[in-house]
Formats: structure tokens, C-alpha cells, sequence
């Protein structure tokens, strides 16, 4: 008989000491496909491709930001938030007092309105 070696059993040893979870995905094949070339492109394997292109997507997402509203639909706009904000305040409140109200939170309030560079400059 063989004599038996005792096998150090650290558990961390060897094991990422944190584990992330694993997502399951149903992807078409084609897309899967698309992933697999693009993973190996980028010489990773499918899961971490899958990561990545999530991050960039996440990524871009963020960094595009509020895209500009053409000046064409800027008016309507406009008057859809004056609509919006004229149903929150109080129905008793004077027309002209809501006109002001509507006007302060649309254009800002006096002090600021000449630093917005979204709005035409005042002729002085």
C-alpha cells in the first residue's frame, strides 16, 4: 500500500477570494455569433467579451448625455413643461402669479438668465 500524503487544503489558496454572480442570457444565435467574432478580435473569451461589451455600452450610454433639442421642437417642449408645472400649482394662486412662477422655473430665475447659453443674449 501507498502511503497517504496529507494535501494542504487551504481553501482560498488557488480561489479568487471574491466571486462574482453568475447572469444568465438568452442571446439569438446570430448575436451570439457577433459576440464570439468581436471576442475574438479582442482575444478574451465569450463571457468576458460579454462584459465588456456591456461596460462600453454602459459607458457610452452615460457619456452621450442630454442630446440638443432642434430649436424647431424647443417651443414645443417648452410649452409641454409650462403645461406640466402649471397642473402643480395651486389652483387658487392668481393667473398672473402663475405666469411667474412658470416663467422663473422655465427661464431661470433674473439673476442667472444672462449666464444661460442656451437662450439668445438680451439686447441692453
Amino acid at each position: 500500500m501507498s502511503e497517504s500524503h496529507k494535501i494542504d487544503q487551504n481553501p482560498t489558496e488557488g480561489h479568487p477570494t471574491e466571486r462574482n454572480p453568475v447572469s444568465a442570457v438568452k442571446l439569438p444565435t446570430a448575436l451570439t455569433a457577433s459576440i464570439d467574432a468581436w471576442a475574438r478580435a479582442h482575444a478574451v473569451n465569450r463571457s468576458e467579451a460579454i462584459r465588456q461589451l456591456i461596460e462600453l455600452g454602459l459607458t457610452s450610454e452615460a457619456t452621450a448625455g442630454v442630446k440638443p433639442v432642434p430649436r424647431l421642437n424647443a417651443i414645443a417642449v417648452e410649452e409641454q413643461v409650462a403645461s406640466q408645472l402649471d397642473q402643480f400649482i395651486d389652483p387658487d394662486t392668481p393667473q398672473e402669479e402663475r405666469e411667474r412662477r412658470i416663467h422663473r422655473l422655465t427661464e431661470g430665475p433674473p439673476e442667472f438668465v444672462d449666464l444661460r447659453i442656451d437662450l439668445p443674449k438680451r439686447r441692453s
